[in-house]
Parts: structure tokens; C-alpha cells; sequence
């Protein structure tokens, strides 16, 4: 356990089983709905304009309220799920705490904040001309990996239709995952599904897309995403990067189960906070920062906007921008108060229809966000310093 704060307080099933399906999708939309409409919680943002920039982090507190903190702390130890709560402010780590489970330094399952990582990776591989840019088209780069009988429309799928998931392809998550997984050829499978909707129309959460992002990323290096993973991220950052899960033909699962440790997902956060830089090296470029965080599409699971592999919010009326994984696995980014918080939970267990992840977002919005905006005025923290 550690609180610390710089010396003040701190369409092939048949009909009925259709119906069902979507009664289900649908109480479980009515239950992640209550994210927006719950007093306190996370709300939905609504979208800026299309050149709007990222907010400073100019801040009129530093720290966190001893008070507010120490009631925040106790509020999560009693979630029995809830392993590890990691936050900065300023840059400075100022919650380490360990209610259960693995400890801060080692690696634990991030679930779909795999998708966060891999949309990382992608802007990488953009700024260092490995990919052209996010309208470029899959087919080209997948060439051999395309199923010789796929739909026409395959070939109109872009980085930016992956990044967002709208390739407009049936779902390889929620009941389809199981079918997918234990496919014989995971990237083909992805790419024969029967369109549902147009490429570039509605966000259609799916794990398969992001696993095609790591094929694309791997037939366009000539490396693993691994390898990527550790050399874009792990050396710059600092940070252990595990193999994770691979595919038949050996692509690592683009979109899950990457294992990343919550100091490792804190400095993740922080790198993305302050504009692609950790400590004084350019990690990301700021523009890929800037775009993956402006509103694309908006999820019919959660009603929050999604970018490039983050959802943004609004807790209290300041942004957030937020990644979540199965179980409750999350990273969420309070630039308006140089804010990062890193929740890890038990990765077999679920979030979103029992309401947990509610929990989780509460946890921001009533305890660390307003612990932030209390915390200790500036001015009053600089004459502290001088005395």
C-alpha cells in the first residue's frame, strides 16, 4: 500500500433466437446507459469540432484532498474485484494501492485495453511510414490472407474502419467470439463474415477488427506485433511487454489479452497525457494523440464517443478519456487536471452487465476527479515550497 502526497494531504440464426439476441444487447445497453444518466458518474461529451484540440492541463490545484482520497480508497477496497488502483498528478504517482490480486510490477491480462495498445502501435507505425495513413485500404497489405469468395466490399475496408470498428463485418465478440477463436484461420475468418453494414458506417464492437490491425501491422513490417510492441513502447516506456496469444498462422491476437503491468499501464497513460513525450523522449507524435482522442462514432454499448481506441466523457464537465478491458480493466485521462488512473480487476469476471464498471467510472467521478479539483491551490503550494 502506498498514498502518497507531496507534504500537504494528499442474420444466420433464425428469428427468435435474433430477438433474443437483441433483448439481451439491449438490457445491457439500458444497464451502461445508467454510466451517462447517474448523477456523478461518467456523462456522455459531447462532440467538439472536427479541429478542436486536446485541453491543456494548465491546472489551479496540485495534488489530491487527503479527505476525498482517503474516502475514494475505501470505497474501492470494498469492491471485491478490484485488485490494484494506480493515479498521478502532475506527472507525480501519488495512489499505489494493492486491495488483492498480482502486485504493481508484474504483468496481468488488459483484456480489450489491448485495442488502446494496438491503436498506439498504429499511429506508430504511421509516423515512421510503415503504414501510408489511416485511409489506406487492408486488402492490398492482406494480399493472400483475403478469402477468394469475399464480399466486394472488403477491398473499401480502411485503418481508419478497423481503428473505430466500422468495416461494416458481423461481430467476432460477444457470442460470436467462441467460433472465431477456435477458427482454423482467425484473420480470414474475420474477413468472410456477411457485411452488416457499410465499411465506414455504424461502430460494431469487435475484437476481430483490431486483430486485423495486428496482421496489417505485421505483413507491413516484416515483424511480429510483439516485436513492435517492445520496440515502439516497451524500450521507450520502460516497460515489460510478455508474448501474449497468437493465431494459427502466428499473428498476435490484436485486441486482447495482452498482459501489461498497472505501473506499466500508469506510464502508458501518462505518455498519451502529456502529448506522446515520457520522460523528455517522443514516444508517439502529438498529432496521433490529438486525433485518437477526437469523438468518431459513438457506442450503442456505453452511448460514449469512441476515437481511435479510447472512449470519451465527461465526469464533473471535464473531459475524460477512457480505455476499458473485460473484468474492468482501465486507463482513464483527466487532461483538464493532468489526471491519469489506472484501475486493474479480476480479468475473469465481468464489468458491464452487472454494473460494475459503474463502480469504476463513480470511482473518477465522485472520489479522484473532485479529490483533484480540491486538492492544494497552486500559489499556495509554490509559497509552501519556498518556505
Amino acid at each position: 500500500m502506498m498514498i502518497r502526497a507531496p507534504s500537504r494531504p494528499c442474420g444466420s440464426i433464425n428469428e427468435s433466437r435474433r430477438r433474443a439476441t437483441r433483448r439481451r444487447l439491449i438490457a445491457s445497453a439500458g444497464l451502461l446507459g445508467l454510466w451517462s444518466a447517474a448523477p456523478g458518474v461518467l456523462r456522455a461529451a459531447s462532440p467538439p469540432a472536427a479541429n478542436a484540440p486536446v485541453p491543456a492541463t494548465g491546472t489551479a490545484t496540485v495534488g489530491l484532498d487527503g479527505a476525498l482520497l482517503e474516502e475514494t480508497l475505501k470505497r474501492a477496497a470494498s469492491l471485491p474485484t478490484l485488485h490494484a488502483l494506480v493515479a498521478a498528478r502532475d506527472g507525480e504517482t501519488l495512489v499505489e494501492e494493492v486491495f488483492r490480486g498480482p502486485g504493481l510490477e508484474r504483468p496481468t491480462n488488459v483484456k480489450s485495453v489491448s485495442k488502446t495498445i494496438m491503436a498506439a502501435l498504429t499511429g506508430a507505425a504511421i509516423d515512421r511510414g510503415v503504414l501510408e495513413g489511416v485511409d489506406q485500404r487492408i486488402a492490398p497489405v492482406l494480399d493472400g490472407l483475403v478469402p477468394t469468395d469475399a464480399d466486394p466490399r472488403v477491398g473499401e475496408i480502411t485503418i481508419d474502419h478497423l481503428l473505430t470498428m466500422r468495416a461494416g463485418l458481423e461481430r467476432t465478440s460477444g457470442p460470436n467470439y467462441g467460433a472465431w477463436v477456435t477458427s482454423s484461420n482467425w484473420v480470414r475468418y474475420a474477413l468472410s463474415r456477411r457485411f452488416v453494414d457499410e465499411p465506414g458506417g455504424r461502430m460494431l464492437y469487435s475484437t476481430g477488427s483490431y486483430h486485423l490491425l495486428s496482421a496489417v501491422l505485421t505483413r507491413a513490417s516484416g515483424r511480429s506485433t510483439l516485436a513492435l510492441a517492445r520496440d515502439w513502447l516497451g524500450r521507450p516506456l520502460g516497460i515489460e511487454i510478455p508474448a501474449w496469444t497468437r493465431d494459427p498462422q502466428g499473428f498476435y491476437l490484436g485486441g486482447n489479452n495482452m498482459a501489461l503491468s498497472p505501473q506499466a499501464l500508469l506510464r502508458f497513460g501518462e505518455m498519451y497525457r502529456q502529448g506522446g513525450i515520457h520522460d523528455g523522449r517522443r514516444v508517439l507524435a502529438e498529432s496521433w494523440i490529438e486525433t485518437s482522442w477526437r469523438p468518431r462514432v459513438r457506442s450503442f454499448f456505453t452511448g460514449h464517443a469512441y476515437g481511435y481506441g479510447w472512449f470519451i466523457a465527461r465526469a464533473r464537465g471535464h473531459l475524460v478519456y477512457y480505455a476499458w478491458g473485460y473484468g474492468g480493466q482501465m486507463i482513464y485521462i483527466v487532461p483538464e487536471l493532468a489526471l491519469t488512473a489506472v484501475i486493474t480487476s479480476d480479468p475473469t469476471a465481468p464489468s458491464g452487465r452487472n454494473g460494475y464498471v459503474r463502480e469504476l467510472h463513480a470511482l473518477l467521478a465522485e472520489g479522484l476527479v473532485p479529490a483533484a479539483e480540491r486538492g492544494t491551490a497552486r500559489d499556495a503550494a509554490s509559497r509552501q515550497d519556498r518556505a
